[in-house]
């Protein structure tokens, strides 16, 4: 089995790299290729992650290439994780949009919508190239804003399914709450990318005892500390949001505390120097410590999984992914890109049942969802319109003279990036 990695030079890679070692039973890969234009960080990742390997006892191959033609030659499955402009762009997504009294953020808000027009022209070149190697390559796409990235890929047509790791963080976390193994926890698990609720935590399955009430009883204190909400507002939900749910649960707080802080790009910068400088280090064979704090945890495992059920013999997995709506929510298009529990095979994904939601969750996924359609048409089409009605649709924005800054601020700081600028 051949895989291939676009994003290989990342710093999240050697996490990716440790899942395949560990669990190389489940997803036996022969040839690993990392592909990225950075060739100085793609060695020194590359470098590492051949020793991961050795120590771990996998024989598979890793290659290095900054060619992506021949990179992804022959790939039985393609994984994306670029990030285009690199985190000097991720940092003016977390400042002009503060400007305007707009969260700064990387994957929502006017920081989001800039990074999906930067990002959905280069993934589906990336796609087509793909396909004309091998039009039964599967794309799995890790992303952001992932949800839109999707949607782009599967409405190209392209074998897509998008993956975040925010799920099997907080089945980890529950499991461990709980002193059981993850694999006993079922999430109902139901949104949109970065907007997503745990309306029950079931054991054993879909069908098995809900566990929340408990959880949020004996531990909701430690729940609430992770999300930074107040244990006050999940007791009145009865529900678990995704901690990103703080942007528009505590939005002006968070504004303030921006203002008064380095950005998290700029701390994920600081970190990535420290890391590549460890990677360099020829007697380091494992990932280090610090790789946690860089994020992504268990995408390596969420990773894993995913492909084996795509690739695999005609099993299926379940498991939460971005894929088509097809009638799961019903007061969403079929073409919408949800973020739930699904059956995953050789075939692709399909959204298992979801119980009805109450308005107070569906009235803001309908709308984020109307604004990631007029995001997608601003990347696809450009136009300072389409964007300026892209952030008027945004919940977090929905004011026209923010609309207008801010459009004015995304073009002015994404101008190389955007051809019809």
């Amino acid at each position: 089995m051949k895989l291939a990695v676009v994003g290989g030079g990342s710093t999240y890679t050697p996490e990716l790299i440790d899942g395949f070692a560990r669990l190389r039973d489940t997803l036996p890969v022969g040839e690993l290729v990392l592909i990225d234009p950075a060739a100085e960080r793609l060695e020194l990742v590359g470098g590492l992650a051949r020793r991961i390997f050795a120590k771990q006892g996998h024989d598979g191959r890793i290659v290095t290439t900054s060619d992506l033609d021949a990179g992804v030659a022959d790939a039985d499955a393609v994984l994306l994780q670029l990030r285009v402009g690199g985190q000097a762009a991720r940092e003016q997504d977390e400042t002009w949009p503060l400007e305007c009294g707009c969260v700064g953020q990387e994957t929502t808000g006017a920081g989001g919508l800039a990074k999906a027009l930067r990002t959905v022209p280069v993934v589906l070149d990336i796609a087509e190239r793909v396909r004309r190697s091998n039009p039964d390559a599967w794309i799995i796409d890790f992303t952001n804003p992932v949800g839109i990235v999707t949607r782009a890929l599967l409405q190209a047509g392209h074998k897509a399914v998008g993956l975040c790791n925010v799920a099997i963080g907080l089945q980890r976390k529950f499991a461990a709450l709980l002193d059981v193994a993850p694999s006993d926890v079922h999430l109902n698990h139901v949104g949109l990318n970065h907007l997503t609720w745990e309306t029950g935590v079931r054991l054993g399955g879909p069908e098995g005892a809900d566990l929340l009430p408990k959880l949020l009883a004996e531990h909701g204190d430690a729940i609430a500390d992770d999300l930074r909400l107040p244990h006050a507002v999940l007791d009145r939900l009865g529900v678990v949001p995704s901690y990103y749910l703080r942007y528009f649960y505590a939005h002006d707080a968070v504004v303030r505390e921006l203002r008064t802080k380095p950005s998290r790009a700029a701390e994920v910068a600081e970190m990535e120097r420290q890391l590549l400088r460890m990677y360099g280090d020829p007697s380091l064979d494992t990932k280090p410590e610090l790789l946690a704090r860089r994020g992504g945890a268990f995408y390596s495992e969420a990773a894993v999984d995913l492909a084996a059920a795509l690739l695999g013999d005609g099993g299926s997995a379940v498991q939460v992914v971005n894929t088509y709506n097809r009638g799961t929510l019903a007061f969403l298009p079929d073409e919408a890109v949800i973020e739930v529990q699904a059956r995953v095979d050789g075939s692709g994904a399909r959204p298992l049942p979801v119980a009805e939601l109450d308005p107070l969750y569906t009235g803001l996924i309908a709308q984020v969802t109307a604004y990631e359609e007029l995001a997608l048409e601003a990347a696809l089409r450009g136009g300072r319109d389409r964007v300026f009605k892209a952030l008027l649709s945004h919940p977090l924005i929905g004011q026209y003279e923010y609309a207008e800054k801010l459009t004015d601020q995304l073009v002015a700081h994404n101008r190389e990036h955007l051809a019809w600028a």
